[in-house]
């Protein structure tokens, strides 16, 4: 089997079905002295949508950050198809990752944040053309066809020419999605999507998100707020609570009869 002189083998993990999509092991995150996750295990399948549900604070959108990279481990692995994201295991050592090989496995991540995060001297089109272009080295033609598809998607086709600012943040936040899924990602990060919109805008956003979770077989990890959208997309939620998960299942499950105190009080508070 060939080898990357600086990384073990990766052929099997990336063609084998039995790899989940997403992996993590013994995850420790720290800030400062305030351990954020501790002993963090778990695994999210090929096309697998979960939800992660919990009180602020409670390590949720961490967990988003480490897989985008935006936070460094401090301790743990971090699996992505089987390959390590930033640290490798190498004769029983932990090892930190060369800067090249963890872009080319962050390439699989798409994120979509609370703040919309265009570029806002940039047109809808251009915000959503210039990363395939130069991250994944599409023409550009081939990528302005590419965002005028996905602007269709998120029914905002007739404002390619239009800037951020001209944009309610409804229509910015279906543009930040559609320039996630403009780099075709493997895995979709949605972090509180809905947390800077105007109730009546909320709507139409999640409408668009549960478009691609039918539509499409990306394996999407979700921190939300909004349960009946959790509800709706998701094959698992799982509550988290200083760090840990105190339970998961099914939504119909966890929402309908949750086991734990903490989740029934919690959900008890937000539905």
């Amino acid at each position: 089997m060939p080898t990357d002189p600086d990384h073990r083998p990766t052929t099997d993990a990336r063609t084998s079905e039995e790899e989940p999509r997403v992996r993590f092991e013994d995850v420790h995150k720290k800030f400062g002295r305030t351990t954020v996750l501790e002993d963090l295990n778990f695994v999210v399948g090929r096309g697998e949508r979960v939800t992660l549900i919990g009180p602020s604070g409670s390590g949720k959108t961490t967990i988003l950050r480490l897989l985008m990279t935006l936070e460094t481990l401090t301790g743990g692995y971090i699996w992505v198809d089987g390959d390590p994201l930033t640290h490798d295991r190498r004769d029983g050592k932990r090892v930190e990752l060369r800067p090249k090989q963890v872009a080319e496995v962050r390439k699989r991540i798409g994120m979509v944040f609370q703040q919309f995060n265009l570029f806002p001297n940039m047109t809808v089109l251009q915000n959503i053309v210039e990363a395939p272009v130069h991250v994944l080295g599409q023409s550009r033609d081939q990528a302005a066809e590419n965002a005028l598809s996905l602007l269709d998607k998120v029914g905002l086709r007739d404002r390619a020419d239009a800037h951020p600012t001209e944009l309610s943040g409804g229509q910015q936040q279906r543009v930040a999605i559609a320039r996630a899924l403009a780099m075709d990602p493997e895995i979709l990060l949605l972090d509180e999507v809905t947390s800077a919109l105007d109730p009546e805008l909320v709507g139409d956003v999640l409408n668009v998100l549960k478009d691609v979770a039918a539509s499409t077989d990306i394996t999407m990890l979700i921190v939300t707020h909004e349960m009946q959208f959790a509800r709706d997309v998701s094959n698992r939620v799982m509550m988290f609570d200083s760090g840990r998960v105190l339970e998961e299942a099914p939504p119909e499950q966890l929402f309908s009869n949750p086991q734990h105190e903490r989740t029934q009080k919690f959900l008890e508070a937000v539905v």
